[in-house]
């Protein structure tokens, strides 16, 4: 018995320092025109960076935007400004947490009810336009 508890907490120690980050809660909402992105993690170790990726149904995952670690215990909040430009109204968001040793790993998927004013829309189309 005593083989096999040490044998759990090793197997467990060494999963906590090859994993590159330790998530307490991620979440996104629809808030002021744009889409709120935010977690936490408990711990990050080895981790070189975040990407965030969004899809909407039926699409693949793209990526929005990349963050990088500020250390174990950190909260992280990015606003998704470019979520008006499709007509699909829910989005689904996913953490990918890349590693310095280059493998990567992925948050749960969350989704998102997002409705913009057709003001907006078109005014990020014509913005689009001259980019």
């Amino acid at each position: 018995m005593k083989v096999k508890v040490v044998f759990l907490t090793l197997i467990i120690a060494a999963g906590s320092v090859i994993a590159g980050a330790f998530l307490d809660f991620f979440h996104a909402k629809s808030e002021d025109g744009k889409v709120k992105v935010e977690w936490k993690t408990t711990s990050e170790n080895n981790l070189r960076e975040f990407v965030i990726e969004r899809r909407t149904h039926n699409t693949p995952f793209t990526e929005v935007s990349r963050v990088s670690p500020k250390g174990n215990n950190s909260y992280y909040l990015f606003f998704d400004e470019g979520a008006y430009k499709t007509t699909d109204v829910i989005y689904i968001y996913r953490l990918r947490i890349n590693d310095r040793d280059n493998s990567s790993s992925y948050s749960r998927e969350v989704s998102v009810s997002h409705s913009v004013s057709g003001f907006k829309k078109t005014w990020g189309s014509i913005k689009a336009m001259f980019r």
